[in-house]
């Protein structure tokens, strides 16, 4: 594991100077979940949410909350977006408490200086925020779960992947 960089010499926080680094397009794929009833499930399929296309509305916020990141956390750069793709997939088969659900998956592109995984993170779980919003007066048990990076591409550290295990 690399030495965390986000620390001074002094153990003081700091935003990461990359002006040496040269720009290189990056992408970063992250993905989350959100656990609800099978009924809330259906509602949002049939689109009979009364706020609204529960989907549309959590594909707006996540692209929002992409291009916002860096006003979020505190030391993550601002970076130039080229793109963000946010694409959810049903979960049908029911856990132990018999709850199905939502799956997203956000990918962040652009050229820069640094990565775009906190982008993508950022994304899913402003994704899955709006989902819980948005159907909390039909079932407030949804639970959030296992938002996590997938994958990133470029810099100098290079590609990485998630295991299948």
């Amino acid at each position: 594991m690399s030495e965390l960089s986000h620390f001074s010499a002094a153990g003081r926080a700091r935003m990461v100077d990359v002006s040496d680094k040269q720009d290189t397009q990056r992408l970063a794929v992250a993905s989350g979940t959100i656990r609800m009833q099978s009924a809330t499930l259906a509602r949002i399929r049939e689109g009979r949410v009364a706020k609204g296309d529960v989907l549309a509305v959590a594909d707006v916020a996540a692209v929002m909350a992409a291009k916002r990141t860096a006003e979020l956390i505190p030391m993550c750069h601002s970076l130039p977006l080229s793109g963000v793709e946010v694409a959810f997939e049903e979960i049908t088969d029911a856990d132990a408490q018999g709850c199905v659900g939502l799956r997203v998956f956000v990918t962040a592109k652009c050229v820069g200086q640094t990565g775009v995984e906190m982008e993508a993170l950022t994304a899913a779980s402003t994704a899955l925020l709006t989902v819980y919003d948005m159907c909390k007066a039909i079932d407030r048990g949804m639970r959030i779960e296992r938002v996590q990076l997938e994958e990133k591409r470029g810099g100098k550290s290079g590609d990485w992947h998630r295991s299948a295990a």
